[in-house]
């Protein structure tokens, strides 16, 4: 792992947390992106080398929507950027923890993405993700 590429929070409305983080980090977002794979449509903020998601439900049943339900909007998940994902995938695997997904998907802001049960991470949902060449 490189670093923490970004922090994921889930929010119930894009509309209206947009220009509240855009207010609060004094930035513009800089892109939106819907991901069909996940059901969500994303927003992105980037401060200096940190980088925030937000994570809007477009599906009532989503995952996102199904958090925000149970644990209201915030922190969602957070995201490590890895030069090769296929092998910390079966490094952690090897080291005892549970992928959420076998194989790596594409997810939003052209990453190729895994997540890793948050029962073996002390509750955090950690995301992999890898830059697509």
């Amino acid at each position: 792992m490189t670093n923490v590429e970004h922090i994921g929070l889930a929010v119930r409305d894009l509309e209206v947390s947009i220009p509240l983080f855009e207010k609060l980090f004094n930035t513009n977002c800089y892109k939106t992106e819907v991901v069909e794979s996940e059901k969500v449509k994303t927003a992105f903020f980037q401060k200096g080398e940190t980088k925030v998601e937000l994570l809007e439900s477009l599906d009532a049943n989503g995952v996102i929507a199904r958090f925000i339900e149970k644990k209201g909007e915030g922190i969602h998940h957070i995201a490590l950027a890895v030069k090769d994902i296929q092998t910390e995938m079966k490094r952690l695997q090897n080291e005892g923890f549970q992928l959420l997904n076998e194989e790596p998907k594409k997810g939003a802001d052209n990453k190729l993405i895994c997540f890793l049960h948050p029962k073996g991470t002390n509750g955090i949902l950690i995301e992999l993700c890898q830059e697509i060449e």
